[in-house]
């Protein structure tokens, strides 16, 4: 006789930089000792309540919601991913947080983003954020910023390739909607970049 094994609910937060203020921190674990939960911080840098309900999960989030947090769904741009670099760094060039807030004023709003590709931004070429094994990597250098494409993690990790370098802000922000425009024309449903590197029509030349 086969055992179904009854998995709970969860619920996970978007954290831009994966940065919260105490007062929502605050918020949010008043909601998770109401409801008995647990706080998961993610490997992608946001906040996941685990231990929900089929009964009290749409109640979670809507309290959640009205704290005016943004819940993970399907179709929502991906929020980069970073290190914390300058001023909190020595080894920092740039300050991370303020790139990716650049880059989702930018792209943030898009609706119905194709699924699956990560963002990395890495403050100085130690690539602390892991932008080599990432979608798009962004890795800052004296020289300008690098950016990498394809990289990933998992079963079969791969290094992304450098695609340019001793780019501009301007043009690395450029950069990341060349590649999201792309990936959205060549996806059907969801995919990762790596599997698109080699098109005829991938938007910087690859060595």
């Amino acid at each position: 006789m086969k055992h179904t094994v009854e998995y709970s609910k969860h619920v996970t937060l978007l954290l831009a930089g994966g940065l919260i203020k105490p007062e929502k921190m605050n918020a949010i674990n008043a909601i998770a000792t109401k409801y008995n939960l647990i706080l998961y911080l993610t490997t992608a840098q946001n906040l996941r309540l685990l231990g929900a309900t089929e009964e009290n999960i749409d109640s979670i989030k809507k309290e959640l919601l009205e704290l005016n947090l943004k819940l993970k769904a399907p179709g929502i741009f991906p929020l980069p991913k970073v290190c914390v670099a300058m001023p909190f760094c020595n080894l920092g060039l740039i300050d991370t947080f303020s790139l990716s807030d650049k880059i989702l004023a930018r792209y943030g709003n898009r609706k119905e983003v194709k699924q699956k590709y990560k963002i990395t931004i890495s403050g100085c070429p130690a690539s602390c954020a892991g932008s080599k094994l990432a979608d798009i990597g962004i890795v800052a250098t004296k020289g300008g910023f690098e950016l990498y494409v394809g990289g990933k993690g998992g079963f079969l990790p791969k290094i992304g390739k450098r695609v340019a370098k001793g780019l501009s802000e301007d043009e690395i922000i450029d950069a990341v909607g060349k590649l999201a425009d792309f990936h959205a024309d060549k996806t059907p449903t969801k995919l990762r970049m790596f599997k698109l590197v080699d098109d005829q029509e991938f938007p910087f030349p690859i060595a």
